[in-house]
């Protein structure tokens, strides 16, 4: 077999390729575009399944260094924070905790699903738990940090578990939650306007910052910003971990620096920044991001999930359609904001909060309507309010069905 290793930098020049392929291709294809796919999934995705494929066959094996992942990802959180002015988190209000309580909700359901499927297969019930709230609204951190633990109470063969319903849960949300946002929007017929300051002309009002071209002097001044809380945020994080035992995802230490200095700017305005230029440099990094984490699908992992983890894991996408066309739909509003926060919740829940927000943006693209208060809550509730009922959950239902 033909073996290649690409480095950081040739990784990240294949994941711009694959980037532009996949912008492309949604340009030149109706279904694509019908379906509101986000390009990073188009370009990554179809490159993970033919490097499968060639794996499969013995042709080729492909290492990638996805290092700059990370500091990707982290950047565009950092972004995100950058729009969370006070004044719109003020008006999520009422729609932020209706959501985190769904966020909660659903933790116990997956859980609840995954045991009693796995029950009613003759698996173990841990194995369950691995396919339910550890690895889909986990993600890959928390399938990689209680797949060893399962595995210590008897689970033979969670980690791998684990990992490979992440793998699936990332595909299945990155595919799915866009086309069900579109069917929701379509099918109710509703008005394509986003309300209160969800449009970026009234964010625009709220932050009192007047259009700029992204110029040379505009970006080195938003990187220079950028980096500079990015580097506060891992020191955050770190402080957090070492002092009070807090253990945050990488990203939202930077996002909350991020948010305050937003606020903090806002009264004093000490440092120009464009709403429009930072959401640029955003959804490039986005891009890359999610690129690098589609293309370094492991599809050949999902083999050994065997079919009573399979079953576990339709059942589970099964259960949030259902979820979300039938009940959150209806308690987020059932607007365009509520179409737009079901691809949001389809996204994290079954993979992570970067598919959320890509699952977002590509709706909030097709219509030309940006909704500030989803792509503020959705990120706040996913990547750090949730763990504050999610982890003690799976703790406890690991221990009870140990």
């Amino acid at each position: 077999m033909l073996t290649f290793e690409l480095d950081a930098l040739s990784t990240l020049a294949l994941a711009l390729l694959l980037l532009g392929l996949g912008a492309q291709l949604k340009k030149r294809s109706y279904w694509l575009r019908q379906l509101c796919v986000p390009a990073p999934v188009i370009g990554g995705f179809g490159f993970a399944l033919v490097i499968w494929l060639l794996r499969d066959q013995q042709l080729l094996n492909l290492t990638l260094d996805t290092s700059l992942q990370t500091p990707l990802m982290v950047a565009f959180f950092t972004t995100v924070g950058l729009g969370g002015s006070l004044g719109l988190l003020r008006k999520g209000g009422k729609l932020l905790f209706i959501y985190l309580g769904a966020c909660w909700g659903l933790a116990l359901v997956q859980n609840v699903v995954g045991v009693s499927v796995a029950k009613l297969l003759g698996i173990d019930p841990l194995l369950g738990i691995m396919a339910g709230a550890v690895s889909l609204e986990g993600g890959f951190g928390a399938a990689a940090a209680f797949g060893p633990i399962a595995e210590n109470l008897g689970a033979v063969g969670a980690t791998t578990a684990a990992l490979a319903a992440a793998t699936f849960g990332m595909v299945a949300g990155g595919l799915l939650g866009s086309p069900l946002a579109r069917w929701l929007i379509e099918r109710n017929k509703l008005t394509v306007k986003a309300e209160a300051v969800g449009n970026l002309k009234a964010f625009e009002e709220v932050v009192h910052t007047p259009p700029a071209a992204l110029d040379a002097a505009t970006l080195l001044r938003l990187l220079t910003c950028i980096v500079v809380i990015m580097v506060l945020g891992f020191w955050l994080g770190g402080s957090l971990q070492q002092h009070l035992g807090i253990v945050l995802p990488s990203y939202v230490g930077a996002m909350f620096v991020a948010i305050i200095l937003r606020n903090l700017n806002d009264r004093t305005q000490a440092v120009e920044m464009p709403d429009h230029a930072v959401s640029t440099i955003g959804d490039v990094c986005l891009g890359m991001f999610l690129t690098m984490a589609m293309m370094s699908l492991k599809f050949w992992e999902l083999e050994k999930l065997g079919l009573p983890l399979l079953v576990i894991l339709v059942v589970q996408v099964v259960i949030m359609i259902l979820l979300c066309v039938f009940v959150l739909f209806r308690l987020f509003g059932r607007n365009y904001d509520a179409a737009v926060l079901c691809a949001g919740f389809m996204g994290h829940g079954l993979g992570a909060t970067p598919n959320a927000v890509a699952n977002m943006g590509a709706i909030c693209d097709h219509y030309k309507v940006f909704s500030y208060k989803a792509f503020i809550i959705v990120p706040l509730c996913g990547a750090v309010l949730i763990d504050i009922v999610a982890i003690p959950m799976i703790t406890w239902f690991i221990n009870a069905f140990s």
